[in-house]
C-alpha cells in the first residue's frame, strides 16, 4: 500500500474503534498497492492530515487485506474516499483528485 505520512492505517479489526467511534469526522481512503491513482494521493493525504488534523482524522484501509470492511461499504473502485461522522458514512468520492478539490468536496462535512 502506498503509505501516506501522518496517516494511520486501519483494518477490519480496528475499523469500529478508529473510525466509527472517533470524535472527529474521519476521511477513509480505501486503497491498494496495485493502484497508481492511490499512489498519487499519498502526498495529498499526508498534507491534508498535517493541515486539517484538528478538524479531520485521515486514515487508509488496504482493500486487499480488509475484505469485510471493503464489502460492508460496497467499495468497488480505488481509491474511494468516505467520510464518516458519528459512526455513519456521510460522503463518498471515487478517484484521485488534487488537494484543493478534495478540500472543496470536504467543506460541507468539516
Amino acid at each position: 500500500m502506498s503509505k501516506a505520512a501522518n496517516v494511520a492505517e486501519v483494518g477490519d479489526a480496528d475499523f469500529a474503534t478508529e473510525v466509527l467511534e472517533a470524535r472527529l469526522p474521519v476521511l477513509v481512503e480505501f486503497t491498494a498497492d496495485w493502484c497508481p491513482p492511490c499512489r498519487q494521493m499519498a502526498p495529498v493525504l499526508s498534507r491534508l492530515a498535517a493541515e486539517e488534523g484538528e478538524r479531520l482524522k485521515v486514515v487508509q484501509l488496504d482493500v486487499d487485506h480488509n475484505p469485510e470492511t471493503t464489502n460492508a461499504y460496497k467499495v468497488l473502485s480505488m481509491p474511494t474516499f468516505m467520510v464518516f461522522r458519528d459512526g455513519e458514512p456521510v460522503k463518498a468520492m471515487v478517484g484521485a483528485r488534487p488537494q484543493r478539490r478534495l478540500l472543496e468536496e470536504l467543506a460541507d462535512v468539516l
